[in-house]
């Protein structure tokens, strides 16, 4: 048989040299059109539920948000374990479903029943939301901010809209979550003996700050020659801005700031590193 391929060759050498020259441009074509995959994909189907929960501590957290959401999942099919963790503020909840689960439909009955369950956590909870798809080695790097000149606040306010857009436009990167720095916020101390005094209370207070912040549409002006937008700007950048907004915020003579009844202030939320306070990507 082997004597026979041999004198085959070597009598109709050119035939055989054009078939050698065709498998080898279909090599070609076949090789670039693999698809590489250094870590293969071995981790089962899952679910990653994060729900935060500022201010609460992890007892609350268990009880008040991953109890809940535990209990909305369960019946989900083809679920094989559940696992949670609950820690200040934040509870992650990952859900392993059996092997040869449709991740997509999974996803999506998993979602139908977060949108139930949220209406019955507490008002200060945000909703529930399903992190991106990511393979099992999705992790690939954490990024520690320090800095001896600049504010917590300042890197926090780097990393949001300036670090993690870019990261964003990494091809091949799926999300860059931010812990840790100090959220710009204003907060609202307020001082149960003024607003004794002045017979007010807190929803009182909610519904004056929110006239005196936002952007609400105010319409046009025309006249005989164009047409004016007008606008309002409530997007303040000072608290003490707010805070000194002399409209008749509340039903009492004469009209009150909101200083006369409260303190704005930021508060921060520290990450500590190594023995620094850091703001991790």
């Amino acid at each position: 048989m082997l004597n026979a391929i041999v004198r085959f060759s070597v009598r109709y050498r050119g035939v055989v040299l054009v078939l050698a020259a065709a498998l080898f441009l279909y090599g070609l074509v076949v090789l670039a059109r693999t698809k590489y995959d250094v870590f293969p994909e071995f981790a089962p189907p899952l679910v990653t539920i994060e729900t935060e929960a500022p201010g609460l501590t992890p007892e609350q957290v268990e009880a008040l948000v991953t109890k809940p959401i535990e209990d909305a999942i369960n019946g989900v099919t083809g679920i094989a374990t559940v696992r949670s963790q609950s820690i200040q503020g934040l509870s992650v909840i990952t859900v392993i479903f059996a092997e040869g689960t449709d991740l997509y439909r999974a996803r999506q009955v998993v979602a139908e029943r977060l949108g139930e369950v949220a209406r019955r956590l507490p008002e200060t909870v945000k909703a529930p939301i399903l992190t991106p798809l990511t393979a099992s080695t999705g992790t690939v790097l954490v990024i520690g901010l320090t800095s001896k000149t600049r504010s917590l606040r300042d890197e926090r306010t780097f990393a949001d809209w300036t670090l993690k857009p870019r990261l964003l436009a990494v091809p091949g990167v799926a999300r860059a979550p931010i812990w840790g720095g100090e959220v710009r916020q204003l907060q609202i101390e307020l001082d149960p003996a003024r607003l004794r005094g002045y017979g007010l209370g807190i929803p009182d207070v909610m519904a004056a700050a929110a006239r005196a912040t936002g952007v609400r549409g105010a319409g046009v002006l025309d006249n005989s020659n164009q047409r004016i937008l007008v606008r309002t700007e409530g997007l303040l950048q000072l608290a003490l801005r707010v805070g000194h907004r002399r409209r008749r915020l509340f039903f009492v003579e004469p009209p009150l700031a909101l200083l006369h009844v409260l303190q704005l202030q930021a508060a921060p939320l520290d990450l500590l590193a190594r023995g620094r306070e850091v703001l991790l990507v």
